[in-house]
Parts: structure tokens; C-alpha cells; sequence
């Protein structure tokens, strides 16, 4: 199980890539923490998530 936002979700063994692929979030106006560390956009496609894995996935609000 992989938690996200605090809520637990099976997609172990799926890229960053792929689960953000199945939600509405615009990537180019998140951030996504794993495990405490900040993942670079360009190695989305290439971060595998593990059990145990812990994501915080945040969306940035335009304004003015």
C-alpha cells in the first residue's frame, strides 16, 4: 500500500507517472513529496512506488 495525501491506495509497483496519469491533477501545477524528499518532474516517469511509500502530492493556486 502506498499512502497518499494520507489516504491509502494499492498501486505499488506503478510509476509516479502512471498514478498521476489516473487522476485530474495538471501536472505542471504540482509538487510531489516522497518519503520527505522532493521528486523532480523530469524522473516522474521513472519513480517506481513501493509499499510502504509515503506521498504528499500538492497543487499550486494562480492568483492575483
Amino acid at each position: 500500500m502506498v499512502k497518499i495525501n494520507g489516504e491509502s491506495l494499492d498501486i505499488a509497483g506503478k510509476t509516479l507517472s502512471e498514478y498521476l496519469s489516473t487522476t485530474n491533477y495538471d501536472v505542471r501545477r504540482i509538487a510531489v513529496e516522497k518519503n520527505g524528499d522532493i521528486v523532480p518532474k523530469a524522473v516522474y516517469e521513472s519513480t517506481v512506488l513501493e509499499d510502504g511509500d509515503t506521498l504528499e502530492v500538492v497543487s499550486f493556486v494562480g492568483g492575483g
